[in-house]
């Protein structure tokens, strides 16, 4: 079958092959089942389960069009789709992982995350009908580098800190706000002031972003605790807090933060 250029659809009644790779049968059973409703004129030439035979059929066969999951035996599916004639449309399955995801979203390769809905399905195969789904070319080796990249680690959720000789656990929610102290960090929670060990350039990065800002270079503040940003007459901003009596100045670097305050 000639590879159409992409945007262009394939025609009425025409004859389409695609092959599914797998290695839970289920599954396969399952989405050969549904992609046979959904577009009754598609010929699905053979269902496999991992990924050195996957890769066999993509060669002799020939499909135009190859759903392929992600993690199976033998070969992956991105090593699989290696073997993927040109013009082979390629559709990656994959168990729920934000990191995958984020990865194919990039590569702008189309994707279904298990469990499929019957919806997702739907768009996939609307694609697939406008010829718009990823041909295997360069974007594969962008697809693997993506997903071979480390995954950003989770925020930091739970603290520990010296309280005379015993080590206190401390929620990061309950921190109002942050301040360099020498070697040490001081956290301020409603009622207490907490020596951390972790120094404050240290916690910028393992924090969330969106839930602590840097106003200082020596300061970090939980957004929840802000309740009104001041601005002076020389343009300087200061911080009132919902939870402590103090004020927090604003450097000038930051004080674009509040310009809507």
């Amino acid at each position: 079958m000639r590879p159409l250029p992409s945007g262009e659809g394939w025609g009425e009644g025409a004859s389409v092959k695609a092959l599914i790779a797998d290695d839970e049968q289920h599954l396969t059973d399952d989405l050969r089942r549904r992609l046979t409703r959904l577009w009754p004129e598609l010929e699905i030439v053979a269902t496999l389960h991992d990924g050195i035979a996957a890769a066999e059929a993509l060669a002799t066969l020939r499909p135009d069009i190859a759903f392929l999951d992600i993690r199976m035996p033998g070969l992956s599916g991105l090593d699989a789709a290696q073997a993927a004639p040109p013009g082979c449309r390629l559709v990656f399955i994959t168990a729920y992982d934000d990191h995958a995801v984020a990865a194919f979203e990039q590569a702008a390769v189309d994707y279904l995350l298990k469990p499929v809905s019957d919806e997702r399905l739907a768009r996939c195969v609307a694609r697939l009908k406008r010829h718009d789904a990823a041909a295997p070319d360069a974007l594969l080796a962008k697809l693997q580098a993506l997903l071979n990249a480390p995954a950003k680690p989770e925020p930091l959720r739970w603290l520990r800190a010296q309280v005379g000789q015993t080590v206190r656990l401390l929620a990061v929610e309950e921190v109002c706000y942050f301040q360099s102290a020498d070697k040490y960090t001081a956290a301020y929670t409603r009622d207490a002031e907490l020596l951390l060990r972790t120094p404050l350039k240290e916690l910028v990065t393992q924090l969330d972003p969106a839930e602590f800002w840097q106003v200082h270079r020596g300061t970090l503040v939980n957004v929840r605790q802000i309740a009104a940003a001041r601005h002076n007459l020389l343009g300087r901003v200061t911080l009132t807090l919902r939870d402590r009596p103090e004020t927090l100045a604003v450097s000038r670097s930051y004080a674009h933060l509040f310009r809507q305050m």
